[in-house]
């Protein structure tokens, strides 16, 4: 690989590390930005230099903090103004992960001591192509603060990974092996597991199968309370374990984004028992469809927060919510219409953005107690897209894809209604009792859904934040929201004639 090629690397590192974290294929990236997936793909692979404006849109459509277009900037001006060509001796053509390898069964754990995380994964690999297998890609990312991205990179950016602390091993069958390493970067390691040590190769024959394994650790300030597994390859079993101190009193839920809008709990239980002073958690789903995401999250109900210390409980609403990644008024993409998706082209979008807005609400969860219901939109995870999630008092996900109220009734009621850009004040709002609402399925079909009183309110308010809106605009003339302080108001549901709280 030429000089040119290699000056980056750091560019290519960032760039994939962030489009795996949001689950974009190089595809679904090249849609969002406006270049061709052929562009998206020279860039990945060295042969084309990015250019200032893709960098600057894939950090913005990446909700990368910045870290994509810091990247960029590190290269050298010429680098930057030099139209790529292929290399000679480049070996990017070679480093793809066989599209003819089954896994049979992908199973990995997490263990935590109290002060590290260590993960182990094992894959029963079978080679069904016509050639052997010498190499099998992996990849290690971090994210500390999901849905904060600057607070992330800020981290990393002092306080790198490093490959001493990892102490990565690895082994195929019974024997260990060793790694070419690809993309070296602060939260992100990209690196090829090699079937051969200083004693012999041990590559994978067509129609044979092998245990590869690989575990790492990683302390608790660098990884943050959740772990995704995503199925890239035709997978026949998928299976996880959490495994903590029971002291801490551990909380687990887990999320699954797969080919539809929806990402919604895990379709079967996650088991819990307990072996002496060790909380297990186990789930387990057979043939899980390609491209499908299982997103496992935490919180340790005796421990310390996510912060790490008391100052956490000492913010206001609006800065727990900012800690969180909400963006707060005051930043214009709350300010704008969202860009509608066009289906069923931008399925792979959707379910990215809604499993983003799923885990967001589920943070939110975790620092607030929502006994009117909640919801989320897009914006205000800084993505511009018509995307937005409602959760009911009940605990039922709504899920809004390019949505817009097209009728709604005359009867109106005024209800104080809060808003996580903006959490320490509570505005009194009127909202009609019914609406009736045009939104889209995956599969581009459209939908018209009736929503009533409490729900009605609360998917009003998403609609609003899709279409630029913020409640105050629909308050009566010369009224103002109140501090959060005078709200007498939490930990009640809205009330509505009849005794009727949350109709269906």
């Amino acid at each position: 690989m030429s000089d040119e090629s290699h000056a980056a690397e750091p560019f290519i590192a960032e760039l994939k590390r962030w489009r795996e974290v949001r689950g974009l294929s190089q595809s679904a990236l090249a849609k969002a930005v406006g270049y061709t997936p052929s562009y998206v793909s020279k860039v990945e692979s060295g042969q084309q230099r990015p250019s200032q404006s893709f960098a600057e849109q894939a950090d913005r459509v990446l909700n990368a903090g910045g870290a994509i277009k810091r990247a960029f900037n590190e290269l050298e001006p010429v680098e930057r103004a030099t139209a790529g060509v292929p290399h000679a001796g480049s070996d990017s053509a070679t480093d793809v992960q066989p599209s003819s390898l089954i896994v049979k069964h992908d199973d990995a754990e997490l263990r935590y001591d109290g002060r590290y995380y260590r993960a182990t994964q094992r894959r029963l690999i079978y080679n069904a192509s016509p050639d052997p297998i010498t190499q099998y890609l992996i990849r290690i990312s971090v994210d500390r603060h999901p849905g904060n991205p600057e607070r992330s990179n800020r981290l990393y950016r002092d306080n790198p990974l490093t490959w001493e602390e990892i102490n990565l091993a690895a082994k195929v069958g019974r024997e260990p092996i060793g790694w070419r390493v690809q993309h070296d970067r602060d939260a992100f390691k990209e690196l090829w597991l090699l079937f051969e040590n200083e004693y012999g190769r041990y590559p994978l024959y067509p129609g044979e199968s092998t245990w590869i394994e690989y575990s790492y650790t990683v302390s608790d300030d660098k990884w943050g309370t959740w772990f995704q597994r995503a199925v890239r390859l035709p997978t026949e079993k998928l299976s996880v374990r959490l495994d903590f101190p029971s002291e801490l009193d551990p909380g687990v839920w887990g999320t699954e984004t797969t080919m539809t809008a929806a990402a919604f709990p895990f379709r079967t239980a996650i088991t819990h028992h307990t072996v002496d002073d060790r909380s297990i958690y186990a789930w387990t789903t057979q043939d899980p469809p390609l491209h499908a995401r299982y997103r496992l999250e935490w919180k340790f109900r005796a421990g310390p927060s996510d912060e790490g210390d008391a100052s956490h409980m000492a913010l206001t609403p609006s800065a727990k919510m900012s800690s969180i990644g909400i963006v707060q008024v005051g930043d214009e993409i709350l300010n704008k219409p969202a860009r509608p998706f066009q289906l069923p082209k931008e399925a792979e979008e959707v379910r990215r953005v809604v499993a983003e807005l799923v885990s967001a609400g589920e943070r939110a969860a975790g620092i607030h107690v929502f006994s009117k219901g909640m919801g989320c939109a897009a914006p205000q995870l800084g993505i511009d897209r018509a995307a937005a999630i409602v959760r009911t008092a009940e605990g039922e996900t709504i899920t809004l894809v390019n949505p817009r109220i097209i009728e709604q009734s005359t009867e109106a009621d005024e209800q104080y209604e809060g808003c996580w850009s903006f959490f320490d004040v509570r505005g009194m709002v009127p909202r009609p009792l019914s609406i009736s609402v045009e939104h889209q399925d995956i599969d581009g079909q459209r939908r018209i859904t009736i929503f009533e009183h409490a729900v009605a309110r609360l998917v009003a308010h998403e609609v609003d934040h899709l279409h630029g809106v913020l409640y105050t605009s629909h308050m009566p003339l010369g009224t103002s929201p109140i501090p959060v302080a005078q709200y007498r108001g939490t930990g009640q549901t809205w009330q509505y004639s009849g005794g009727s709280t949350q109709p269906q």
